[in-house]
C-alpha cells in the first residue's frame, strides 16, 4: 500500500480548491459573456443630426416637456427609505400560486378586422387594428436584466414561444428599459421577423449593435408619423427617461398611438402622469382602447410611473374606450404587493365609470366585446 508523501494531500487540496475557483470563475464569465452587448450602444449626438436637432435634446440628453402637473423633477432613482422597502419589505410582492396563462387555441388565424389586444405580461402585448399586428416591448426573457442568472426574474412563463406568433407589420419600444428592450427578445425577432422595429431616437443605436439590419429600423421624434400600409404609428410624449448603464436619457422615450383607417389604440409605455395625455387625446383620439401601465410605482418615482388612480385620469383625458392595464404581474419590481396595482385600479375605474378589460397572460380580448371581470388574480395571491 502507497502511503502519499508529506504535504501531497496539502497540495492535492489546494489545487482542487484553485480548480474549483477557475471553475467559477469561468461560469462567472460564461453567464456575463453578453454583458457588454446588452448595454447596446450609445448614440452619437454629436454626429447624429436627427438626435442633435430633436426639440426634447440638449446638453447632450433628452429631456421631459415641462409639466406644471408631475409630482417631482427630481432624478428618477431609490432614496435610502426606498432601498430599504425595496430590500426587505418582501411579504406580498410575488405570487404565492401559478399565475394563470392562456396558449391561443387552434392553428394561425387572420388579423381581427376590428380591434383585438392579446396581452403577454409586463408591457408585451399584441395589438390587432383593422388587419393589421402591432407587437408591443416584446421581452421573452427569463429575466428583464443584462445579465441572464441576475435581476428581476419572471412570475410565470411566457403564455407562447416568441417563434409562434403570427408575422407582424411592426415591433414598437417604447424606451430602451430592460423590461422593454430585450437584447435576446430582439435577435429572435430578427430572425423569426420581417417587420420593421419603429423605435424613439437614439435607440436605433442598440438595435444596430444587436444584428437588426438598417432596413428594419425606423427612428422618431414625439409627433412623427410611420406609414405602413393602411397602418399608421404615431410616437408620442411620456413623462419618463432612458438608460441601460450608468449614463441616462442618451436615448428618447415614448408613447405610441396606433392607427388603423377608422380605429384607434394607444399604448402609454411608462409614464409619469402629465398633462400631455389631454393633448394627445385632442390631437389623436378618441381611441377604442388604451393600454395603460398601472404596476411598479412608489413616491421615491412618483414623476415617471403612474399609480392606478394616475391610470384612469390618463384614460380618459385620452378619450379612450376600454382600458387594458400592463406592465404588472410578470415581474417584482416595486415593493407594493403583487395584486395591489389591479386592486386600486378596479377601484377607481369603478368609481370613474371606466370600462376595463384584465385578461390573464395570453389571453386575447376583442375590444368591441370585452370578457367579464372573473378576478382570476384573485386566486393566485
Amino acid at each position: 500500500m502507497n502511503e502519499a508523501r508529506p504535504g501531497t494531500t496539502h497540495r492535492r487540496g489546494r489545487l482542487l480548491a484553485l480548480a474549483a475557483l477557475v471553475a467559477g470563475a469561468g461560469a462567472a464569465a460564461w453567464s456575463l459573456r453578453d454583458l457588454p452587448a446588452a448595454f447596446g450602444r450609445r448614440p452619437d449626438g454629436e454626429h447624429d443630426e436627427r438626435v442633435r436637432n430633436s426639440p426634447q435634446y440638449r446638453d447632450g440628453v433628452f429631456h421631459n416637456a415641462p409639466s406644471t402637473v408631475a409630482r417631482t423633477e427630481a432624478a428618477p432613482g431609490i432614496d435610502r427609505d426606498g432601498m430599504r422597502r425595496m430590500l426587505f419589505q418582501r411579504e406580498g410582492r410575488v405570487p404565492t400560486r401559478p399565475v394563470p396563462t392562456v396558449r391561443p387555441a387552434g392553428g394561425p388565424r387572420p388579423a381581427a378586422e376590428g380591434v383585438e389586444v392579446t396581452w403577454y405580461g409586463h408591457a408585451s402585448a399584441l395589438v390587432e387594428v383593422e388587419g393589421a399586428r402591432v407587437l408591443l416591448d416584446p421581452v421573452w426573457s427569463d429575466r428583464c436584466s443584462p445579465a441572464a442568472h441576475v435581476g428581476p426574474k419572471r412570475l410565470h412563463p411566457v403564455p407562447v414561444e416568441l417563434e409562434e406568433l403570427p408575422q407582424v407589420d411592426a415591433v414598437l419600444i417604447s424606451h430602451d428599459h430592460y423590461d422593454h428592450l430585450d437584447m435576446a427578445t430582439v435577435r429572435r425577432l430578427v430572425r423569426s421577423q420581417s417587420a420593421p422595429f419603429a423605435v424613439p431616437l437614439g435607440i436605433g443605436s442598440h438595435l444596430r449593435r444587436w444584428g437588426v439590419p438598417e432596413h428594419r429600423i425606423i427612428e422618431l421624434d414625439w409627433d412623427e408619423t410611420c406609414t405602413l400600409g393602411e397602418l399608421t404609428v404615431t410616437l408620442t410624449a411620456a413623462h419618463h427617461f432612458s438608460g441601460r448603464g450608468l449614463t441616462r436619457n442618451t436615448t428618447l422615450w415614448g408613447s405610441w398611438v396606433i392607427a388603423g383607417p377608422t380605429r384607434r389604440v394607444f399604448y402609454t409605455g411608462d409614464s409619469g402622469y402629465f398633462e400631455g395625455y389631454a393633448r394627445i387625446g385632442a390631437e389623436h383620439g378618441p381611441f377604442d382602447a388604451a393600454l395603460v401601465q398601472i404596476g411598479a410605482y412608489d413616491t421615491a418615482w412618483a414623476d415617471i410611473h403612474m399609480t392606478p388612480e394616475d391610470a384612469v385620469r390618463a384614460h380618459r383625458e385620452l378619450g379612450a374606450g376600454l382600458l387594458v392595464p400592463v406592465h404588472w404581474c410578470t415581474f417584482n419590481l416595486a415593493p407594493h404587493p403583487w395584486s395591489e396595482p389591479i386592486e386600486r385600479l378596479l377601484v377607481e375605474a369603478k368609481q370613474q365609470a371606466v370600462p376595463i378589460a384584465v385578461p390573464r397572460p395570453g389571453e386575447r380580448v376583442d375590444v368591441d366585446n370585452p370578457p367579464e371581470l372573473d378576478g382570476w388574480w384573485e386566486g393566485v395571491v
